[in-house]
């Protein structure tokens, strides 16, 4: 008897409730900003169970971490938040832009690392989301300037919307966002 496949969701409350939530930096900070989005599946609809992970560097491009070649990065803010969907598919993550990171391949745009997590996937999902100000930064970044298929760049930028800026993730079909292979 063969034991059944398991997928990364649907989620348990106990297990992943993050304490700061969807927020990367806490209320009032200055610059925070919103970004919100709906998930949805390959046939459009909604995926009300997902979960959304970001994390990122902080706005002068350093990780919080030991790892950073130049140091960790100021402490604070622990520049990561995880939110789950509503009934509607949407999420909303509050942060404030990080800052270029720079790699031996040049420097990487402004950019949060988003993990998505949801029933019927086997592993998560791990894109990117840059930012619609930043052209020239996003022109020259080493990730996006390498996609197979240069049109696809623009389901990686997110969309001003507001006072926010939106960030729709489709994980099949018709304009699917990219995602990476780690």
């Amino acid at each position: 008897m063969t034991t059944p496949s398991q997928t990364v969701g649907p989620f348990f409350a106990f297990a992943l409730p993050w304490p700061d939530g969807p927020y990367a930096a806490p209320p009032g900070t200055p610059g925070l900003i919103t970004v919100h989005g709906t998930v949805r599946d390959g046939s459009g609809a909604p995926v009300p169970d997902a979960l959304i992970e970001t994390w990122q560097a902080d706005p002068d491009g350093r990780f919080d971490h030991p790892d950073d070649p130049r140091g960790r990065g100021a402490s604070g803010p622990r520049w990561f938040a995880r939110c789950p969907t509503d009934a509607d598919g949407m999420y909303a993550i509050h942060t404030v832009k990080p800052g270029p990171v720079p790699s031996a391949d040049g420097p990487h745009a402004p950019h949060l690392t988003v993990c998505v997590l949801a029933r019927g996937l086997l592993r998560q999902l791990v894109t990117r989301v840059y930012f619609p100000d930043e052209t020239d930064a996003n022109r020259a970044d080493p990730v996006l300037s390498r996609l197979p298929d240069p049109s696809r760049a623009s389901t990686l930028i997110a969309v001003p919307d507001g006072n926010a800026l939106r960030f729709d993730i489709r994980l099949r079909g018709d304009d699917e966002t990219v995602f990476f292979a780690l």
